[in-house]
């Protein structure tokens, strides 16, 4: 059978508490969710999805709410000759209902969860593995980085994912500019040859302190600067800061959209650019976005933050679309996502790609029943 007409809609939110928040310069995460989402068809096949559910603190179960109250019934009986159509399909019947509320991200991220889901059943059925589903030269690993850790716990984490392999670490700033620095110094002073060290300040300046930055730091030899700037602030100012600026610009998690994306590879203001498979595109949008960053000559670095579903379909993407790119791992712990990997999410600074059909996996791991704050269906 080479189409797919899709009769039941299961979704599930996760919530799990945290002795230590994960802080951000926006805000802190209290605990840790996540919204699993799995699409059966009339002949049984079927294929999980993550939705991004980060934020707001209560996006989890709204999430799973409007995916069941506000699109199951576009999802439905819908035939889909190839894996592709549910996101098209959906993007433009939705539009109306996003537009009236004002939620396009929401709205968004459940299609992204509902894409990877179908991405998924089309190459369980096919018997190969994602990432060969969308490119049968895929890579078996994809180079990781340890992402998550705040600046001023970098000086005990560093050591402990170091000694797990990871050889790239990206330490999160925005938060006292002086510490910030002093802070940077150190760390870079006791870097051994060979790794690299990239920094995220998720937003935290405006265009005069992130000038700032890059003055005091151009001399550390900083592998990147995320998101230095709000990501909707003038295309001038990411301008000014690129050429002002030693350290090479990362940015996507908050880019929505083709159009927007290619005007992103096409500014040259981004060495590095990030789409998030569970906050828009998924599999269909972030896959072409990576070919085109690729295309662009600029560098595919899948963004995620999440359960264990989006962090295997990141890789996935990242194995198939190529380059030389580095997949974010996040190193806070996160049941949601370690129990999908008993034996550890990387080896030696690389991420497994399975042969496994589809994701790799057949069924939700047991232990995520403790912490399912919502399970809903529609058939």
């Amino acid at each position: 059978m080479n189409h797919s007409n899709i009769t039941r809609i299961e979704i599930s939110a996760y919530r799990v508490p945290i002795a230590t928040p994960v802080m951000t310069s926006f805000g802190a995460m209290t605990n840790r969710p996540a919204v699993f989402v799995r699409l059966t068809d009339s002949d049984g096949a079927f294929g999980w999805g993550e939705i991004f559910a980060n934020w707001p603190a209560a996006g989890a179960e709204h999430r799973a709410r409007l995916l069941m109250e506000d699109i199951a019934d576009l999802v439905i009986g819908f035939r889909a000759e190839a894996a592709s159509d549910l996101f098209h399909h959906l993007m433009a019947r939705t539009h109306i209902r996003a537009l009236q509320c004002g939620e396009w991200g929401p709205f968004a991220q459940v299609i992204a969860g509902l894409d990877t889901a179908l991405h998924d059943l089309f190459a369980r059925r096919a018997g190969v593995s994602l990432a060969r589903h969308l490119n049968v030269d895929a890579a078996t690993a994809v180079p990781a980085y340890a992402s998550g850790i705040h600046i001023g716990a970098a000086a005990a984490m560093v050591p402990k994912v170091r000694s797990l392999g990871y050889r790239a670490m990206k330490v999160k700033i925005g938060f006292d500019a002086k510490t910030d620095l002093d802070l940077l110094r150190e760390l870079c002073s006791d870097l051994p040859e060979g790794e690299r060290l990239f920094t995220d300040a998720n937003q935290a300046w405006d265009l005069a302190q992130a000038l700032s930055f890059v003055d005091q730091t151009g001399d550390l030899g900083l592998g990147w600067l995320e998101e230095p700037i709000r990501a909707d602030v003038p295309v001038e100012q990411w301008t000014e800061l690129a050429r002002a600026s030693h350290i090479p610009l990362a940015a996507g998690e908050n880019i929505t959209g083709f159009d927007d994306f290619d005007f992103a590879i096409g500014s040259g203001n981004f060495g590095f650019i990030q789409p998030d498979v569970a906050k828009w595109g998924g599999v269909t949008g972030c896959f072409r976005i990576g070919q085109a960053i690729l295309a662009g000559e600029r560098t595919y670095c899948p963004h995620f933050l999440g359960g264990g579903i989006g962090l295997i379909a990141s890789g996935h993407l990242l194995a198939a679309t190529g380059g030389d790119g580095l997949l974010e791992v996040d190193v806070n712990a996160n049941p949601l996502r370690d129990v999908f990997f008993p034996e550890g999410m990387c080896k030696e600074g690389f991420f497994p790609i399975t042969d496994a059909p589809g994701l790799g996996f057949e069924e939700l791991p047991g232990e995520l029943a403790q912490y399912r704050t919502l399970e809903l269906s529609r058939h």
